[in-house]
């Protein structure tokens, strides 16, 4: 007799979470099937379901372990340097790495159709990750490494540069195949892109985005 394949193994959920980021991998995130994503993990059809409402909670909850993973890696880069421009300027390019080194995730993070609205998990660790920028923000505007003005304007003009850089990359528009060299470009853009502190502090915001 062939015996029957189990319902259940050792961590389900974990097992659920990779295949079906390999399953992203080949298709995108939105044509696979939890179907599809139970097969590839060697369970029932039925067994997604003990921890997944439906397909849009899978998503969410790979989602949120790349938010959770990007926050780490930002928060690991900057504390690697002890001055808050370069903690900023850091975690601008642990962001691009990440969605190098995570391609599904980045895509499910940010192009998946599902709403983060229905999936607080997701939005929460969204939130956190955006608020670790915030802070580095805040702290270069703190040490008057950065024009005074509203941290949270500073913060989304920081992380449309960065995320541009990462969908450029991934999706391969960049002229540059190599880690080292998409990074070698992020720091040019960083570099030349964050603005720096003048006289005339209440102007800075909008002279920066008319320099980029």
């Amino acid at each position: 007799m062939i015996p029957r394949k189990p319902y259940h193994h050792g961590n389900l959920q974990k097992a659920l979470l990779q295949a079906s980021i390999q399953l992203i991998a080949e298709i995108g995130p939105s044509a696979f099937t939890l179907r599809e994503v139970a097969r590839r993990a060697g369970v029932s059809h039925n067994a997604p379901y003990r921890h997944f409402n439906d397909k849009d909670s899978l998503l969410a909850a790979v989602a949120a372990q790349g938010y959770r993973e990007l926050n780490d890696a930002m928060l690991r880069a900057a504390n690697r340097q002890s001055d808050a421009r370069n903690r900023l300027k850091r975690a601008g390019l642990a962001y691009i790495a990440f969605a190098l080194r995570r391609p599904e995730h980045f895509t499910v993070m940010f192009d998946a159709p599902f709403s983060r609205r229905m999936h607080p998990e997701a939005a929460g660790a969204s939130e956190r990750a955006f608020s670790t920028l915030l802070s580095f923000v805040q702290d270069c505007q703190d040490q008057r490494l950065l024009p005074s003005g509203p941290p949270l304007q500073f913060a989304l003009l920081a992380w449309t540069m960065v995320h541009g850089i990462a969908k450029l990359a991934t999706t391969g528009r960049l002229p540059y195949r190599s880690r080292a060299k998409i990074l070698e470009f992020a720091t040019f853009v960083i570099d030349q892109s964050l603005p720096k502190p003048s006289a005339g502090d209440g102007d800075a915001l909008p002279n920066a985005i008319n320099s980029i």
